[in-house]
């Protein structure tokens, strides 16, 4: 979680200097991303998550380095050689698929990916997070009732921080939750303190069980805060008040989770610095390590965007050769 926050807060700083151009913080939702992906099988277990779920992509192995790699759009960017928007995690060998900017979009694409595993009898769990916005789409609608439907092997966890950009839920929908739709579809869902990682683990363990034995899917409401704007080119001061930042920021997961392992005495203070510096140590290393890679070469601007010529000649677009 203290790596999710430092990778977050430099990737934002980065955009402050010039460096990238787009970041969407993570901060407030380290807990969610970090426990949901603890209960997967890195590699094996298919994984779609959103722009804010660093957390579940840096614990399902992804690195800073690679993580970088895409703020800095560089040609080595693992998620696009450098060609997408930030944050848009892709990674063939951790089994993580990249979502589409418009959102929810991966909602239905995650029901295709895990009929795919059901159809060819093969022994993995989608994981598919999306944001409170996202469930007032049809993808939403349109995901969940294929799942539903085909019994599919999938977990939707919907990371509700209250906020679809500006618009506060009280305007997005009329019901108690998110969770409580999952009935109308014929799967459970149920709603969890997105700021506590033990939780999150608990109940996407037990959904992820669930599907692995043929028991269909599950929607998890993980409720959380939002510490940041939505994005750099958002100014939350003209709908959020100081009032509301700090009432946000009382369930900081890092603070609260850092009082539960003091209290528990499973971390001292001295050990939270020392995990901090680390951080910040991998974190700086990453971003100069990143900094060196070489930026990609105009030409693969191209590639895998236009067809070649269909006169049967080889055309070589972004170093792809196709025929």
């Amino acid at each position: 979680m203290v790596l999710t926050r430092v990778t977050s807060q430099r990737a934002w700083l980065l955009t402050r200097q010039g460096k990238s151009h787009f970041t969407m913080p993570s901060n407030g939702s380290e807990a969610t991303g970090v426990g949901a992906a603890y209960a997967l099988r890195p590699g094996i277990d298919i994984c779609l998550a959103y722009a804010r779920d660093l957390g579940a992509v840096l614990t399902l192995g992804m690195t800073p380095r690679e993580v970088m790699l895409g703020v800095l759009a560089r040609a080595d960017d693992p998620s696009s050689g450098g060609r997408s928007m930030p944050l848009h995690f892709h990674s063939m060998r951790l089994k993580i698929i990249s979502h589409s900017s418009p959102a929810g979009t991966q909602i239905p694409q995650a029901a295709g990916v895990a009929l795919a595993s059901k159809r060819l009898q093969h022994d993995e769990v989608t994981l598919c997070f999306f944001g409170d916005g996202a469930a007032s789409k049809g993808d939403f609608h349109e995901g969940l009732n294929m799942a539903g439907v085909f019994r599919l092997p999938v977990v939707f966890i919907c990371v509700n921080n209250s906020l679809a950009i500006s618009t506060p839920t009280k305007k997005q929908y009329a019901g108690d939750s998110i969770a409580m739709r999952a009935a109308a579809y014929g799967f459970p869902g149920v709603q969890v303190d997105g700021t506590d990682p033990v939780q999150v683990y608990t109940a996407t363990a037990e959904a992820v069980a669930r599907a692995r034995r043929g028991e269909g899917p599950t929607l998890i409401e993980a409720t959380t805060v939002r510490l940041m704007p939505h994005s750099t080119s958002d100014d939350d001061s003209r709908y959020r008040d100081e009032a509301t930042l700090e009432a946000a920021r009382l369930r900081d997961p890092l603070l609260t989770f850092k009082q539960t392992l003091l209290q528990d005495r499973v971390l001292d203070e001295a050990t939270d610095t020392r995990i901090w510096a680390e951080c910040q140590t991998e974190v700086d290393e990453a971003i100069a390590w990143a900094e060196s890679r070489p930026l990609p070469e105009p030409e693969s601007a191209l590639g895998h965007v236009y067809a070649p010529e269909m006169d049967g000649t080889p055309t070589s677009l972004g170093g792809v050769s196709h025929a």
